[in-house]
């Protein structure tokens, strides 16, 4: 079988499904396997998933305050978040995989889906050329600009200022502080600008990506998708690791019946997409119209808002 894509969730299935036993081609277009534009903030079920990623923590984050016009909220996470670097998560899963058995062939950039192989799975990322290859739909997409600014900063919590259709962050990392911005395209750079213009700072080694956001999973026997590709990204924080795991977990579950994976996914998520996009709603509408409803206290789980 072949995946495409060597990030989180194409190296996860590459690594599990060798250790039971399949032959997996693992083909990544890019020269060097690491996602470099990603925050790196996950919940803790990343280290249920990858315990060796304990190594990788940098610093460990138990609230967010939300900066609206006219009030700041304070939400405490249920659970603390860990900061790690992303290229790192990446790299760790190699050896892993390799060991099981997986053979990887980097700088192999596809024209069209790999032959001989009896199932394919798309983890190419936002612009996934093996949803393209399907004529599926394509998913809602936001960019991703990030930088960092060399000061030490070992706070326990984030800050997020609200702009339309995203937020500014400010992420302690111990060692440095990260800077960044989730918007729609046309408008990203324009307000990290004017932000980091108003707050006189000067961000470094600055980094962009989409953030796809959808439900794209085929109806297809042979051929699916995971993670980004498949556009299953949180969308109140454009965060997608944890929630492809999960459909990744789904898909080992029922490897080899796509169609039962695509069904039990749905079942899983689809909701949770759906929910979070409403709650997200509510509270830009509210934080900009309204602010005082909010309650001096919220308190969350980070990966499915329950």
């Amino acid at each position: 079988m072949a995946i495409v894509g060597a990030g989180v969730c194409g190296l996860y299935l590459a690594w599990k499904l060798s250790e039971k036993g399949h032959q997996v081609t693992l083909f990544e277009k890019k020269e060097k396997i690491g996602k470099e534009s990603c925050s790196g903030l996950f919940s803790q079920r990343i280290l249920e998933i990858f315990p060796e990623s304990q190594k990788l923590i940098q610093n460990q984050i138990d609230s967010t305050l939300i900066h609206f016009p006219r009030r700041i909220l304070r939400v405490k996470f249920s659970k603390k978040m860990l900061v790690m670097n992303h290229w790192e998560l990446d790299n760790l899963l190699v050896p892993l995989a390799e060991k099981a058995g997986t053979k990887i062939f980097l700088n192999h950039s596809l024209n069209s889906l790999p032959d001989g192989f009896d199932r394919i799975i798309g983890c190419d990322g936002p612009n996934s050329f093996v949803r393209k290859s399907l004529c599926l739909k394509e998913p809602s997409f936001r960019l991703a600009v990030q930088g960092f600014v060399s000061e030490k900063n070992n706070s326990n919590f984030v800050e997020t200022w609200a702009v339309e259709k995203g937020f500014i962050w400010k992420i302690p990392r111990g060692e440095e502080t990260e800077y960044g911005i989730i918007a729609s395209p046309k408008k990203a750079s324009e307000f990290l600008n004017n932000f980091l213009d108003k707050n006189n700072l000067k961000i470094e080694r600055m980094k962009s990506g989409l953030v796809p956001q959808g439900f794209i999973i085929p109806s297809h026997p042979s051929i699916t998708l995971c993670g980004d590709a498949a556009g299953l990204t949180k969308p109140w924080s454009g965060g997608g690791v944890i929630w492809g795991l999960t459909a990744a977990d789904i898909l080992l579950k029922n490897f080899p019946d796509f169609i039962k994976y695509k069904r039990e996914t749905k079942r899983v998520l689809y909701a949770k997409i759906f929910s979070s996009r409403i709650i997200t709603k509510i509270t830009y509408f509210l934080g900009f119209k309204a602010p005082w409803f909010f309650p001096e206290n919220i308190k969350i789980e980070s990966d499915f808002l329950t």
